[in-house]
């Protein structure tokens, strides 16, 4: 028998460390080859990280929500020859040697004492034996800490039975009926849900971006009328391989003719350096609320993309950030953020730019308002606009003069169009 350290891989260039976030395995578990040991997250990507080899878990090295170097010891597991094969799994029927005591989390096991206990082994999934712990993507795991569910009493309809997010909804769905056809009763239960992953990654830029940046906000209010009248005629005429268009893609282009005339505001501010460096490439990033939180993934080159591109490419990006399968490459460089709320915006938002940018756009809810043109009120279709910017680089005059450039694109769509 020999014992194999898994380090913690480099998970992206320039990372010195990353949070982790998830434990698939137990001190005992026997895990084949290719099983997922843990999920770690840096920035707002998670990467789940494979074992190598086959064998028994003897030590894990660290607890969920601490930070581990790159190149740390991340799990200790004992195998029969090294880099080889495992001890053999116990089969149905079979008993298993008698446990011994688990190892801590974060301990170094000792020399002769390092042997760990077996588990009795069942085969739930090919990479994945012997575990207590029920198969899901960590996406699905925060979200049940977050609620306060334990995975093991919800059944998953998964591939090797791994639990998803429609099996977490059906499960809270039976509860809430369960719970609403019993008596009432006082409830005085207090929950504690430890702040880590992506919580925590949210948590710390929304406090850095609001320390560090002094914001001006801009609220006006924008005829949509027109553009509303193009995009609904625009969808009736669509072919079947084209996504529907929504509001955004039109403000993407918006944005990006704007951004012409006022480079600055596609633009980052590095306050350590003293720096601001303007960008030709408009990438905008999508405030994406997904299950496990709030991602901003990207659209990269919008300046030259058509609508029916924006659009395809916003859903594809937005679906893999909710799905939890965005790339890192997918949720970082932007330029520029979209901040949109959907049918649930309010009349007004004072959306958080998003560091080292110097702007955001925030989209509200759009509904008919009576206008007055001159002789009578009629009825248009409106929709304020919440637009945020870093006062140290953005002076105010600048910042409504984009504002105004913006609304007027929008309020005569054609000129978006209008090479001039």
């Amino acid at each position: 028998m020999s014992v194999v350290t898994v380090k913690l891989p480099d998970v992206g260039e320039g990372i010195a460390e990353a949070e982790l976030v998830e434990w698939s395995v137990a001190v005992g578990d026997l895990v084949r080859e290719d099983a997922i040991l843990a999920a770690v997250m840096t920035d707002k990507t998670t990467v789940e990280i494979p074992s190598p080899v086959e064998g028994t878990i003897l030590w894990l090295g660290g607890e969920v929500g601490q930070k581990l170097a790159i190149g740390s010891a991340l799990v200790k597991l004992e195998v029969a020859v090294a880099g080889k094969t495992a001890t053999p799994l116990p089969v149905a029927g079979e008993e298993a040697p008698a446990p011994e005591a688990p190892v801590a989390a974060g301990s170094e096991p000792d020399g002769a004492a390092a042997t760990a206990p077996v588990a009795v082994a069942t085969e739930t999934a090919s990479h994945l034996v012997a575990s207590d712990h029920p198969l899901a993507a960590p996406p699905v795991r925060l979200r049940a800490r977050n609620g306060g569910v334990d995975l093991s009493l919800v059944k998953g309809t998964g591939p090797a039975g791994r639990i998803t997010h429609e099996d977490l909804d059906a499960y809270l769905s039976g509860r809430r009926q369960a719970g609403a056809a019993g008596a009432k009763e006082s409830q005085d239960t207090v929950r504690e849900t430890r702040v880590t992953g992506l919580r925590r990654k949210i948590a710390e830029r929304m406090t850095d971006a609001s320390r560090r940046i002094p914001h001006i906000t801009i609220v006006e209010e924008v005829d949509v009328t027109a553009l509303e009248t193009l995009r609904q005629g625009l969808n009736a005429e669509r072919r079947e391989d084209r996504p529907k268009l929504t509001v955004l893609p039109f403000l993407m282009a918006a944005i990006a003719r704007a951004v012409r005339d006022q480079p600055m505001m596609n633009a980052h501010f590095d306050d350590e350096a003293e720096l601001i460096r303007e960008f030709d490439a408009v990438h905008i990033g999508i405030a994406t609320q997904t299950k496990a939180g709030l991602m901003v993934p990207v659209v990269r080159h919008c300046e030259h993309m058509s609508l029916w591109a924006a659009a395809a490419e916003l859903a594809r990006v937005a679906d893999a950030a909710r799905s939890g399968k965005a790339v890192r490459e997918e949720l970082s460089g932007s330029t520029i953020t979209i901040s949109s709320l959907g049918p649930l915006g309010a009349i007004a938002t004072t959306p958080i730019i998003n560091r080292p940018e110097v702007a955001i756009v925030g989209v509200n809810r759009m509904e008919i308002r009576p206008r007055w043109d001159g002789s009578a009120f009629v009825p248009r279709t409106m929709m304020n606009l919440s637009s945020s910017f870093d006062h140290r680089v953005i002076d105010g005059w600048d910042a409504a003069l984009f504002v105004q450039r913006l609304k007027t694109l929008l309020e005569s769509p054609a000129l978006i169009f209008v090479e001039r």
